[in-house]
């Protein structure tokens, strides 16, 4: 199968061939429709966070399962699926406490001293977050994916394997805000634009949008923004603090960066919850005011969404085919395997919300 391959951190994924193993017992291999193109695997393939290679990266996809291991019930072929980073054992402390996304068992993957699942001329080529799909099929384990209804557009579907359960469960599952609250969100790319959409979906009364790109910004307001602040104008957590009297029941930090982070804690008002969903770099340090935590201000983290993730996607699915959530106007761009490299340089560059990789099937 043609797969595009991660080989030197700062380098141009290279298509390739790559070979792909047959599923073991609990294993499914799918044939990938549509993979979005993440902030996250520009993050691995300029160093920020380091991973071995050669590897084939993506992580955001949907597509139809093609066969399935000896033991695996939950699907068949045809079945149409989204596949999730989260996979998860079923078994551990977090999976049976309900938080499945930080399950961490090795058992989701293939034990030392068995034939990998992709391969080039006999060596192994590593899997990327339990999936790879940057490629034309995908080998996982059958707590990777779930099963969807097949009215469901897969190159839209596909957003909600990372995405859109990052930002739209980052405000139901990990913040939990109450109908009227004030939001702001800082970063309009696809996790921050899912956020926004999420937050208007759960009756936020408020929902202030901040980048520092007035396309972004304007397109944050179709998903459900009801204000908009360019950051490069000025302080935004000033502009935030104005607006609101004081600041903001619940912000999202949506970009990973330092700055908007400690951002993202000075626009709450006494009592908030500031919520970090972007990436920030290994060996980043955040730095907040000590006295604010008497103000009983909350500053955490979020896993891809704290998701559920075969509970949550299908409402999500659910919520786009009944028109909440606006998975149409986020998709910026659709394009061949072959200019994924393109596709991540728009990423860098922040011209898009999402670019979405579409194979032939």
């Amino acid at each position: 199968m043609k797969a595009a391959v991660f080989r030197e951190v700062g380098k141009p994924l290279e298509i390739e061939d790559v070979q792909i193993d047959k599923p073991a017992a609990r294993e499914v291999l799918i044939r990938t429709a549509a993979a979005g193109v993440c902030h996250s695997d520009l993050h691995f393939v300029e160093g920020s966070y380091p991973w071995p290679t050669p590897s084939v990266l993506g992580h955001e996809s949907a597509g139809v399962v093609e066969a399935v291991g000896s033991d695996v019930r939950y699907v068949e072929p045809g079945d149409h699926v989204i596949t999730c980073l989260s996979a998860f054992c079923g078994h551990c402390l977090h999976c049976l406490t309900g938080h499945m996304s930080l399950c961490e068992s090795p058992e989701v993957q293939r034990e030392v001293g068995n034939p990998p699942r992709l391969s080039q001329g006999g060596q192994a080529v590593h899997q990327f977050l339990n999936l790879s799909s940057y490629a034309e099929q995908m080998l996982v384990h059958e707590h990777a994916l779930v099963k969807i209804r097949k009215d469901m557009p897969l190159d839209r579907a596909a957003l909600i394997g990372c995405g859109v359960t990052t930002g739209v469960g980052a405000v139901f599952n990990t913040a939990g805000i109450e109908p009227g609250s004030s939001v702001a969100v800082i970063g309009c790319g696809g996790v921050g634009l899912s956020c926004v959409n999420g937050a208007a979906i759960a009756g936020a009364g408020r929902v202030i949008a901040i980048d520092t790109v007035a396309s972004k910004l304007e397109l944050a307001r179709r998903f459900g923004a009801t204000d908009a602040i360019d950051a490069s104008a000025g302080d935004p957590v000033v502009q935030v603090r104005e607006l609101t009297g004081g600041g903001v029941d619940y912000s999202f930090e949506a970009i990973g960066l330092k700055v908007s982070t400690e951002q993202a804690f000075r626009m709450i008002r006494r009592g908030g919850t500031a919520t970090v969903i972007g990436m920030i770099p290994v060996g980043t340090m955040i730095e907040i005011h000590g006295p604010d935590f008497l103000a009983e201000k909350k500053i955490q983290g979020s896993n891809m969404g704290s998701n559920r993730f075969r509970i949550d996607m299908p409402r999500y699915v659910d919520f786009y085919l009944t028109g909440k959530l606006h998975l149409d106007d986020m998709v910026s761009q659709r394009l061949p395997l072959e200019r994924v490299n393109e596709a991540l340089a728009a990423l860098k560059q922040g011209e898009v919300a999402r670019s979405v990789l579409v194979f032939d099937r």
